[in-house]
């Protein structure tokens, strides 16, 4: 084998022209030929050639070797070796002594720790120990099969940039990109564009955040989204754990539940998707959809589970507020189940129908087919509206249950205790106030005033002129008007 020291003498002037700052490229091969024809003092080498330069070893057939620029061509079974931290392998390379970049073609294959690359070109930094290409590439990393139009691979960091077109297929999902950082010794993926994460069980979007591909845990941000097959999050930022379903959501939270018609809104919550559970704070609302009108309620707290049953269940904790154009409510707290479709309300809860208050100690909402369908007024049940601003009629009893057809109250059945302070009116004007009392009442509505009033168990009744009408008769025990709590709009929920 022909030695670097020989070539050195025969080219001494060639090298003295370049720079004292780089250091020239040392080799050696089995045949050296000065050869004019491819450059002013350019050599062919042949056979096991060998370059060396600053740390790295380069391997090829055959090479063209240009001392005057230290660079050189190299043919076939191309192998760079840079401190056993990365293989690379190729057809053709060009390398550049001075800027330490190699350009290498065809057949492009690098091996660093835990990856494998293969693209068809690639220009790799040697000082920076970096490699980038254009031309598409295939990576192998560990069970993640990568690939992207561009990028680059930092062997120092073992991280890859891919930009364009990036795909990583792993056996339980497929990850779809605009730019995406990997890191392979970690296994990290950091999301820098529009991202989808496709799997059999469900659906990942985000445009921001990273995605552990070992643990399956992901912190996803910008336009966030995480779906399977009956419920959709969205939310500024997500942190989800894969394998358990587990979430936290931050700020502009959405879940939809396609199978119960049932959206849940706030600014702060925690999801298990597996175990179908829910808890929002922060501006918490809650949304009931009707076939031709929607139920929406706000509280401090909004807690959702499924039972046992598979059944859903709400929880509302302290303000809840609700409203649908037919019907508005508050009280402390609200519990639902889909069990029994009934809505319940304690602790001072109020409902709104019409020009009609309703208050009772308990209230139950009960509806069928998604549309509310009798209401039940348990202890002290309370219905009210207004006359004018100092007259109100009134009806009190033990219990109530109302009727609602087409969406309207009907009906009202007051069973015990009944009592009733009702203006009465001609065409023009009250012309008295009925005040009555009877165990059970039957009371009939249209258009949500009422129409008629039945006495059905021994009625006690006396009908005062206005006058004449005891001031002290005119308002029944335990009244209260709730006017200013009424929610006029979906939007008057939020309001204390």
């Amino acid at each position: 084998m022909i030695k670097r020291l020989i070539i050195l003498v025969l080219s001494l002037a060639a090298i003295v022209s370049v720079s004292g700052q780089q250091k020239q490229v040392d080799f050696e091969a089995d045949s050296v030929q000065m050869d004019v024809r491819i450059g002013k003092g350019a050599y062919r080498l042949k056979g096991n050639v060998v370059f060396s330069h600053e740390g790295a070893q380069m391997y090829c057939d055959s090479a063209y070797f240009y001392p005057r620029t230290n660079s050189l061509d190299a043919f076939n079974n191309i192998h760079i070796n840079q401190a056993d931290s990365v293989h690379l392998y190729g057809d053709i390379m060009y390398y550049n002594g001075n800027t330490r970049i190699a350009q290498i073609k065809r057949n492009v294959r690098l091996e660093g720790n835990n990856t494998l690359l293969r693209t068809s070109e690639i220009d790799f930094d040697l000082g920076q120990n970096v490699g980038y290409y254009t031309q598409h590439a295939d990576i192998v990393s560990g069970e993640n099969n990568m690939s992207s139009r561009s990028g680059y691979y930092y062997v120092n960091d073992e991280t890859y940039f891919f930009r364009d077109s990036v795909i990583i297929v792993n056996p339980d999902y497929i990850i779809y990109s605009d730019t995406l950082k990997y890191q392979t010794s970690s296994s990290v993926a950091w999301f820098m564009g529009p991202t989808e994460i496709v799997s059999d069980t469900g659906y990942i979007y985000c445009e921001s955040g990273w995605y552990n591909t070992e643990t399956n845990v992901s912190m996803l941000k910008k336009n966030a989204l995480v779906r399977n097959e009956s419920q959709t999050i969205t939310a500024d930022s997500i942190y989800y754990e894969r394998e358990t379903g587990y979430g936290e959501a931050f700020s502009d939270i959405q879940l939809v539940d396609t199978a119960q018609n049932v959206i849940l809104k706030g600014n702060h919550a925690f999801v298990n998707q597996k175990e179908d559970n829910a808890l929002l704070t922060d501006s918490a609302l809650f949304i009931y959809i009707t076939e031709n009108d929607s139920i929406y309620a706000h509280a401090d707290t909004l807690r959702a589970i499924k039972d046992d049953n598979e059944k859903r269940q709400l929880y509302a904790y302290y303000g809840v507020k609700f409203f649908k154009s037919d019907l508005q409510g508050k009280c402390d707290s609200l519990y639902y189940s889909t069990a029994d479709s009934i809505i319940r309300l304690y602790k001072e809860p109020v409902l709104w129908s019409g020009e009609n208050q309703l208050t009772a100690k308990y209230i139950e909402v009960r509806t069928k087919n998604r549309e509310v369908n009798q209401l039940y007024l348990d202890s002290i049940a309370f219905i009210i509206n207004q006359v004018d601003s100092a007259r109100f009629n009134q009806i009190k009893g033990k219990t109530m249950t109302g009727y609602f057809r087409d969406n309207d109250l009907y009906q009202l059945d007051v069973n015990g205790n009944g009592q009733t302070v009702y203006y009465a009116k001609d065409e023009l004007e009250y012309i008295g106030v009925n005040i009555a009392e009877s165990s059970d009442l039957k009371i009939i509505f249209n258009e949500n005033k009422v129409d008629e009033i039945r006495f059905l168990v021994k009625p006690v009744a006396i009908l005062y002129p206005l006058e004449m009408a005891p001031k002290e008769e005119l308002v029944l025990d335990d009244f209260e008007w709730h006017a200013l709590q009424r929610p006029m709009n979906k939007y008057d929920i939020f309001k204390k």
